[in-house]
């Protein structure tokens, strides 16, 4: 294979895949794993070994290597603890560190070209706002702030010449993981019902549609924050009426009160409850096409409904 790439957090929902999709296309792929042992799933996979809480990496994953993505990081899921938040805050920031730590002490690798994961939830809660990629990423709270300082650790590989493209991720819609499996359980139990006002906006995007974007910003080197949205988000309340017919299960309960998710989720409510409507232009106009622009195709693929 001419291409080789290097993946960190390649057995998430997003790694999985992009990896898959880089073989099915020629392009070898080296990731960083905690396991001790260094793996070779095959010669064009291979594993190595790593553990940025301490700063610790082994170099040679960085052999033949012409491109970074960065996936590291995480889940948001879980409490929001204090050790809950540190966790998720320095799972992504160790990790940036950890690796430009490494490039730097592998003073003959080839990497020009960084391409790291980050979110929309750095932009603020609104329902008017249509944020574009110009727009601030100050928003309030603890999502906000691992952005914030998620973004600001990749600034340093710039210095070293590698170009760095960033892509502010939405919900991710997928069949095994993610957010869809949580909105559609209660829909499949026949108690799903919109949350908070239902106003609020949710900028989501096909897995598919995310993991070309991937490949995508990788074959034409895109430098630069771009928004990894569908060009057409929805509201809560739409996305529940959307799956709930598409399963053909009613969805006829009022909305829970945003004080009850506030009670039962505490600070992580806002996952829920928070609006961001993005953009997905900059994308469109550097020549990405999305397979899946629009909610119901894309609800109809991921939950298996025969056309």
């Amino acid at each position: 294979m001419d291409q080789k790439i290097l993946i960190t957090g390649a057995t998430g929902l997003v790694g999985k895949q992009l990896a898959s999709r880089c073989l099915q296309h020629g392009i070898a792929v080296n990731y960083l794993t905690t396991r001790k042992i260094q793996s070779s799933d095959s010669p064009n996979l291979m594993g190595f070994y790593w553990n940025p809480a301490v700063s610790e990496i082994d170099t040679a994953c960085f052999e033949g290597v012409s491109a970074i993505v960065n996936l590291a990081g995480s889940t948001i899921s879980k409490p929001w603890t204090s050790r809950g938040k540190d966790l998720i805050l320095k799972s992504r920031t160790d990790s940036l560190d950890c690796l430009y730590q490494g490039l730097t002490a592998a003073t003959n690798h080839e990497v020009n070209y960084m391409l790291s994961a980050s979110a929309i939830g750095g932009y603020p809660s609104s329902e008017s706002a249509f944020y574009t990629e110009q727009d601030a990423t100050d928003g309030t709270g603890f999502l906000a702030e691992v952005v914030r300082e998620w973004e600001a650790s990749l600034q340093r590989f710039q210095a070293t010449g590698t170009l760095v493209g960033i892509l502010r991720i939405g919900l991710v819609l997928a069949k095994e993981g993610g957010v869809l499996p949580v909105l559609t359980k209660p829909i499949r139990l026949g108690v799903g019902a919109p949350l908070g006002s239902g106003k609020q906006w949710q900028s989501w995007i096909h897995i598919e549609d995310l993991i070309s974007i991937f490949c995508f910003a990788l074959e034409h080197r895109l430098e630069g924050v771009y928004n990894a949205v569908s060009p057409n988000p929805v509201t809560n309340a739409k996305l529940t009426k959307e799956a709930g017919r598409i399963l053909k299960r009613p969805v006829w309960l009022p909305p829970v009160p945003a004080f009850m998710m506030k009670f039962i989720m505490g600070e992580r409510s806002c996952l829920a409850l928070d609006s961001q409507r993005v953009c997905a232009s900059k994308i469109q106009e550097e020549g990405f096409s999305f397979g899946y622009p629009n909610l119901v195709p894309a609800l109809e693929d991921l939950l298996g409904v025969k056309k």
